[in-house]
């Protein structure tokens, strides 16, 4: 392996970020939408089908999280996500951190409770 192959490697991001659209894409494939955010965060308000698991747990849990089954992270505006999904992926799961966070998906009109 070349020197640049090398650093490539090194560097390049062991998850994919991703937008809603291909979210929705995921998720009705089966994936597993997890929240990251603080319990204060998720009681104003997650999306529907996320199931929580604050960052700071995920160090040491996942939560009975499939690992069969891709990983989607979201937070507030895609940061922690993407925190998340370097961990899962680091975990052995397919992970993605969903960009824009739950204010992309409030946006796009996704369903909130």
């Amino acid at each position: 392996m070349g020197l640049f192959s090398s650093l490539t490697s090194l560097f390049s991001k062991p998850y994919k970020t991703i937008g809603v659209a291909e979210a929705k894409e995921l998720l009705s494939s089966g994936a597993t939408l997890v929240d990251v955010r603080t319990p204060q965060e998720w009681r104003s308000g997650h999306a529907t089908p996320a199931k929580h698991v604050p960052l700071d747990k995920l160090q040491t849990t996942t939560a009975g999280i499939q690992k069969s089954r891709p990983v989607i992270a979201i937070c507030q505006s895609g940061m922690r996500s993407a925190s998340a999904a370097r961990i899962l992926a680091g975990k052995g799961y397919e992970a993605y951190s969903l960009r824009g966070g739950m204010g992309a998906w409030r946006q796009a009109g996704e369903p909130v409770r």
